[in-house]
C-alpha cells in the first residue's frame, strides 16, 4: 500500500487559549487572531493537492478547515474522533484555578498520569487510542494521496508520540502552535515524522492578502 501523506494542523487561536482555559471537548469558536490564522494557513496549503479534509466537528477547528477548503470549493468532512481530549470537570477552568482548587488532580494531570482521567473526562490512554485510530481510518481511505486533518493541540501532540515513539508520559518538548502546518506519512505500519510545526505563514507579510 502507498504511503498516505498527512496534513495535521491545530485549528486558530481562541480567547480561551489566551485566558489558559481549558476547552476540551466544550464548543468554542476563534478569536479575531484566530480567524486571521486560518485564512493565513488556507493560503499557505493553497498549491497543495489535497484530496480531502477532515476536521474536528467542535467549532475552532472546524472554521479553520472551512477556510482551508472554501477557496477550494470542497466540503469538509466532520469526524468526532478528531474532537480534543475530554476534560470532565477541568472543562471552563483556567490552569491557575485548578492548580488552586484540584491540587490532587492537577497534579496527576501535569505528571501527565496515562490512566488519570478528571471526572467525567477521558485518560491519556482512551484519548491516545481514539486519535490514533481515527487518524489510521481516515489515512486509510487514502492511499498515495495527501490529506488534511484539523484538529486541536492534544490530538497534535498525540500523532507527534505516535510518529516519534515518544511515551505518553514523556515531558513534552515539541511546540503545538495554533495553525501550525504539521506533515506525517502514514502505512498501515503506523504514522511517520516529515515535519513539524511550521509557522512561516503566520510570519511572511507576502501571505497576507491585506498587504497586498
Amino acid at each position: 500500500m502507498e504511503a498516505t501523506r498527512v496534513i495535521a494542523v491545530r485549528h486558530g487561536e481562541t480567547a480561551w487559549n489566551v485566558d489558559t482555559r481549558i476547552q476540551g471537548q466544550l464548543d468554542i469558536g476563534l478569536n479575531d487572531t484566530g480567524l486571521w490564522q486560518a485564512r493565513r494557513v488556507a493560503r499557505a496549503l493553497e498549491e497543495e493537492p489535497i484530496a480531502a479534509i477532515y476536521a474536528s466537528d467542535l467549532s475552532r477547528a472546524w472554521q479553520t478547515a472551512q477556510a482551508i477548503a472554501q477557496p477550494r470549493g470542497m466540503a469538509v468532512a466532520a469526524d468526532p474522533g478528531l474532537r480534543e481530549r475530554a476534560f470532565g470537570l477541568f472543562e471552563g477552568r483556567t490552569f491557575a484555578d485548578i492548580d488552586a482548587s484540584l491540587p490532587a488532580q492537577a497534579r496527576l494531570w501535569r505528571t501527565r498520569d496515562p490512566a488519570f482521567a478528571p471526572e467525567g473526562g477521558e485518560s491519556l490512554l482512551t484519548f491516545k487510542e481514539r486519535v490514533t485510530g481515527t487518524a489510521a481510518r481516515l489515512a486509510a481511505r487514502h492511499p498515495g494521496e495527501l490529506v488534511v486533518l484539523v484538529a486541536h493541540g492534544g490530538v497534535m501532540d498525540v500523532l507527534y508520540r505516535s510518529a516519534t515513539g515518544q511515551e505518553l508520559q514523556a515531558p513534552r518538548t515539541w511546540a503545538l502552535g495554533n495553525a501550525a502546518i504539521n506533515r506525517l506519512l502514514w502505512t498501515p505500519q503506523g504514522f511517520t515524522l516529515v515535519g513539524w510545526a511550521d509557522v512561516a505563514h503566520l510570519d511572511d507579510d507576502t501571505l497576507d492578502e491585506a498587504s497586498a
